[in-house]
């Protein structure tokens, strides 16, 4: 089975070119048998013509002899085969039980079925004898007896050559098939032409594509022609027209939207900030109340701190969104960095730590923080101890680790766990995080140039941060 070329140009090329070898094979095949059948008839009507006239010129007795007539010998024979004979060819004539033969071609190599047809007309048949090709013509005496042609039981069967034939068909041969080749060949070049001229619009179509992939929305080509390429590039544009109105809509929804965001997380901080510091107040006091009241108190305070999480994380987010994050890097001791983390949210007793004192990164330490933050947080919240950080020096940056020993999340869930607003399972909907925690994280780490990822354990869930060097 052929394989066909995989590219348009390629299979373009290759069907011109097939479809050209095609038609130089079928218009090479008809000349070289109509030559053929053309040089055969020639060769037979030359020899037909020779051995008929020959015959007619026969002046001795031959058939139901007349009387005061001798019956022909060899001698008459030999005659008449003398003056069919010539350059290359051999004569075989035979008369009753006489058979003279000039050359080495004997009866025998005179086929049954000429010899046959021999009797009545004058035949012709090519046939391959000691590894040639000969044509033979057989033919039969008749004597006029002045009423109607009388058979003299004389044939002659005279063997031409036919290399002259041979020859000239292998010239044409040759020539046939060096001009096939160079049809071939010129296919081939106006293949090559043609499906440049024929995938230059194609080329410059793919070439605007990438260019609307990579954001240039503004990309048009110009229509020339009136051609289905012409009209596939018209529709290109109007695409393209349409595809930048859609997103310049889209961009300025998403801007008003991430605008929206951070006006209102702003505008929430001030009297979070007033509320915050009335809940403390009241925290002191909740245990002086009765039941009822205190577990009231406790229930806002839960949901301010909620609210105070969450606004935190939206203005983050809405830095992120908005392109104004930026780096700060130091050198951190990273070890220290995790305990201050630790000690700073109270988590020391509850995180093990593993992390060489001596190992120094460049880095941004409170967003550092805020990764380590996210993290930990999440595996206290949502997994189950002991939680364990590991961190150690690789030759391209610094690897942080954090597990926990939990249930683990879904396999399912997994590919969106770093999702915004995405809380695995159902029963975390009303959780105290706000399901940006790792969404701010990742964001966090992308900023540093490095990757985050999570693998499930058996059992638990393990976080992966890669930080390269700067």
């Amino acid at each position: 089975m052929i394989r066909l070329p995989a590219g348009f140009r390629a299979r373009l090329v290759f069907f011109f070119t097939m479809v050209a070898m095609a038609a130089s094979v079928l218009v090479a095949t008809i000349g070289f048998e109509l030559a053929k059948s053309a040089l055969v008839k020639r060769a037979e009507d030359t020899a037909i013509d020779l051995v008929t006239r020959e015959l007619n010129r026969i002046t001795f007795p031959i058939g139901r002899l007349r009387q005061g007539e001798a019956k022909p010998g060899i001698r008459e024979l030999a005659a008449l085969a003398d003056a069919l004979d010539g350059p290359g060819r051999n004569v075989v004539i035979e008369y009753g039980d006489l058979l003279h033969a000039e050359g080495p071609m004997t009866l025998n190599d005179v086929p049954n079925e000429l010899h046959g047809r021999a009797k009545r007309f004058v035949v012709t048949q090519r046939k391959m004898v000691r590894n040639e090709l000969w044509l033979i013509v057989g033919s039969a005496v008749y004597r006029d007896n002045g009423q109607e042609p009388e058979a003299t039981g004389l044939r002659a069967f005279v063997f031409f050559p036919m290399r002259d034939e041979e020859s000239q068909l292998a010239t044409l041969r040759t020539t046939m098939a060096q001009g096939g080749v160079a049809i071939v060949l010129i296919a081939l070049v106006l293949g090559l032409l043609s499906a440049r001229q024929v995938l230059r619009p194609v080329a410059r179509l793919s070439a605007a594509a990438q260019a609307l992939g990579q954001g240039r929305l503004d990309t048009r080509l110009p229509v020339r022609g009136q051609d289905e390429l012409a009209e596939l590039t018209a529709r290109f544009n109007d695409a393209a027209a349409a595809l930048e109105l859609s997103v310049s809509e889209l961009r300025s929804l998403e801007a008003m939207s991430r605008r929206f965001v951070a006006d209102v997380s702003h505008e929430l901080r001030t009297p979070l900030t007033a509320m915050t510091a009335v809940a403390d107040m009241l925290y002191e006091e909740a245990n002086r109340l009765p039941e009822a009241p205190a577990e009231a108190v406790r229930l806002v305070l839960h949901e301010i701190e909620r609210l105070r999480e969450l606004v935190e994380h939206l203005i983050e987010v809405s830095r992120f969104d908005a392109g104004t994050a930026t780096l700060h890097l130091e050198p951190v001791n990273v070890a220290d960095a995790v305990q201050d983390c630790l000690e700073v949210r109270g988590w020391t007793d509850q995180v093990r730590v593993n992390a060489p004192g001596g190992l120094v990164v460049d880095l941004d330490p409170s967003r550092f923080d805020v990764i380590l933050a996210n993290l930990v947080g999440n595996a206290l919240k949502h997994g189950a101890p002991p939680v364990l950080i590991s961190a150690r020096g690789t030759e391209n940056g610094l690897e942080v680790k954090v597990r926990d020993h939990g249930k683990g999340i879904p396999p399912e869930a997994m590919p969106h766990v770093f999702d915004r607003f995405f809380k695995a399972g159902a029963g975390r909907t009303r959780s105290q995080g706000s399901g940006l925690g790792l969404s701010i994280a990742r964001a966090n780490v992308h900023l540093h140039g490095g990757t985050i990822s999570v693998r499930a354990q058996n059992p638990g869930t393990l976080f992966t941060v890669w930080l390269p060097h700067p």
